[in-house]
């Protein structure tokens, strides 16, 4: 298949020479978008054809495919954007090609329907750097407003803060990312791709994981309702053949990370005998340390006492206000304080869309504890934030705890929650027991006291901390994936509809007169202003209203109202559903109450 792949590589470089000397049409990468380039002035403007690629990983087949169908338009005077979705043919990294299709049909989506853009597009974007549009912010404001409200609105015992970005670089020297916030990089010598050597050996563990669940899989589809997973996987030779590989990976893995050795984890991708995937080839270099914060200077003079630090994380802004916010609210321990702010890491393998980012925003938690009641916290803090996840609609054969192999530097208990994306199973939130750490290290380097008087044991001491952080921007990848889908409907047509949690939606209900005609049009709008009051609306009168209709599931609107002749006879409307897409007559006094018991955060709280 490598082979495969890099004659494809080998056409797609001649094929890239002669379209740009023959037609002036440049190829190049864009993040995580294909461009093609026509230099060919088409009126007084040019075209920009974008195609979403996913791992930059591109073939000539492909392109000639698209090429094919592109160029006889080159003639045409209309300028603009066009975008494809561009399926890759082969990926050895993705073992099912209509995963790998649908990621990059979702990357397609969120672009065409206004989720998300390639950020400075006109200038041909920056790696790994993205905007949200106008459904895109709807949709991730929803999200971090049902965190916010979840956390500090139902729980008495947690209030919030916004810390600076900025933050003194003594802070950072605490906090121990000065000294161990880093990755183990490795590169392909042949393709001079980069890697993180932790990743490469995660995700040949998961391909282990993968291997024995397609085994248990084809054992079920043989023996029916007769089989006993539990007995197959535990007596199965294969099964236990690849287990124990898996077992000793995870040992040897453990241990090196552990033990900071770098010898050893190059070692253990050669003998799992790890490819580049895109080389094909074996031939790595020596594993070796990258710091991933982003250092910049204030003032007038660039010396070192002005070199400050990006945020690497929100956290640290928690743990310098932890007495400010303690005695200004109140507050006894247990409680916690919540922040939802943006973090930067020079991620050098930032990749897979906005899931790995060098800005990203986090919503983290930090919940203070007395000393020695740390891990009943850690675990009720797990259960709380699963129960949480499983309130945005995923299965639960979607999301699973990971336990981490190697605790971080201020951590003793450390968990993930995992979400199975297109693309593997990935981290979307961490659980972790923080200890004194941060605290400690803060009293320590500041010289100022960071401790509680405890009025019921009578005594001062450092809080335990238990830390709940999660991505906000990996969980709104989490949701796009979770509820895009393409149906086939029962006369046969289909229809992309992206199925989010109604109450999350970025738009609730969508208004329609059934003519531009009678009295409809303001009919219509006398409802639509009377609805975005209560919740974000839309209107729209162009087009049949079925094509309305499609519109509206592509960006996920759970309802539409459809104002017809009988509305003015009856004060009723059509009310469409978005899932079902049954539609019922509703009055209009009912409107109201029929949507908000769907789209109401408080409803799905209460659980």
């Amino acid at each position: 298949m490598h082979c495969f792949e890099t004659l494809y590589r080998l056409h797609f470089l001649v094929w890239k020479n002669f379209t740009r000397f023959f037609f002036g049409i440049k190829t190049e990468i864009s993040g995580d978008f294909f461009v093609l380039k026509i230099r060919r002035r088409i009126g007084n403007a040019r075209r920009f054809l974008s195609f979403p690629n996913s791992e930059i990983s591109f073939f000539m087949l492909a392109s000639l495919r698209s090429a094919c169908f592109l160029l006889p338009g080159l003639g045409r005077e209309a300028a603009g954007a066009i975008h494809i979705s561009l399926p890759r043919l082969y990926s050895p990294a993705m073992s099912k090609e209509n995963t790998t299709n649908t990621f990059q049909e979702i990357i397609s989506h969120c672009k065409e329907y206004g989720f998300i853009f390639p950020s400075s597009e006109i200038y041909d974007g920056l790696s790994a750097v993205y905007d949200y549009g106008p459904y895109g912010i709807e949709l991730k404001n929803n999200l971090q407003q049902y965190w916010w409200k979840s956390m500090t609105q139902l729980h008495e015992n947690i209030v919030g803060l916004d810390a600076a970005i900025f933050m003194h670089p003594k802070t950072w020297k605490a906090s121990g990312h000065v000294d161990a916030f880093m990755d183990p990089l490795i590169d392909n010598k042949d393709s001079k791709k980069r890697y993180r050597a932790d990743v490469l050996i995660e995700d040949a563990m998961a391909k282990m994981e993968e291997k024995i669940e397609k085994e248990a899989e084809k054992a079920q589809k043989k023996f029916g309702e007769a089989f006993d997973r539990e007995k197959f996987l535990a007596t199965n030779p294969n099964v236990l053949r690849v287990k124990e590989k898996l077992n000793a990976t995870e040992a040897r893995f453990k241990q090196a990370l552990e033990d900071n050795n770098l010898e050893e984890l190059k070692q253990i991708i050669v003998d799992l005998e790890i490819a580049c995937e895109l080389s094909g080839s074996k031939n790595w270099t020596e594993v070796r340390q990258f710091n991933l914060m982003f250092s910049t200077e204030v003032g007038s003079l660039a010396d070192d006492s002005s070199t400050i630090y990006l945020r690497p994380e929100t956290a640290q802004g928690i743990f310098v206000n932890f007495l400010n916010v303690q005695k200004t609210s109140r507050k006894k321990i247990p409680f916690g304080i919540a922040q939802i702010g943006k973090a930067f890491r020079n991620e050098i393998v930032a990749r897979q869309f906005i899931f790995r980012t060098r800005e990203f925003e986090q919503m983290e938690m930090q919940f203070f504890v007395r000393p020695g009641t740390e891990m009943e916290w850690y675990n009720q803090w797990k259960t709380e934030r699963m129960k949480w996840h499983r309130s945005l609609g995923f299965a639960d054969s979607s999301l699973k705890f990971f336990d981490h192999l190697k605790l971080a530097h201020y951590a003793n208990a450390a968990v993930d929650i995992q979400f199975s994306f297109p693309f593997g199973v990935k981290e979307i939130e961490g659980i972790h027991s923080r200890t004194d750490f941060d605290l400690k290290n803060h009293q320590e380097l500041s010289g100022k006291k960071l401790q509680y008087f405890d009025p019921e044991t009578n005594e001062s001491y450092i809080p335990y901390v238990v830390e709940t952080s999660i991505g906000l921007n990996r969980t709104f990848l989490a949701l796009i994936c979770n509820g895009y889908k393409n149906e086939k409907l029962e006369d046969g047509s289909e229809r992309t509809v992206l199925a989010l949690p109604a109450f999350l939606a970025p738009i609730k209900i969508a208004v329609f007169p059934l003519m531009k005609k009678d009295g409809l049009p303001e009919k219509a709008r006398e409802i639509f202003d009377d609805l975005k009051f209560e919740h974000k609306c839309f209107y729209e009168e162009k087009d049949a209203i079925g094509k309305r209709y499609r519109r509206m599931d592509a960006i996920g609107t759970p309802f539409c109202v459809t104002v017809d002749h009988q509305t003015l006879e009856d004060n009723t409307v059509t009310l469409r559903e978005r899932d079902s897409m049954q539609q019922v007559r509703v009055s209009l006094d009912k409107l109201k109450e029929v949507v908000n018991a769907k789209v109401d955060w408080k409803v799905v709280a209460r659980g």
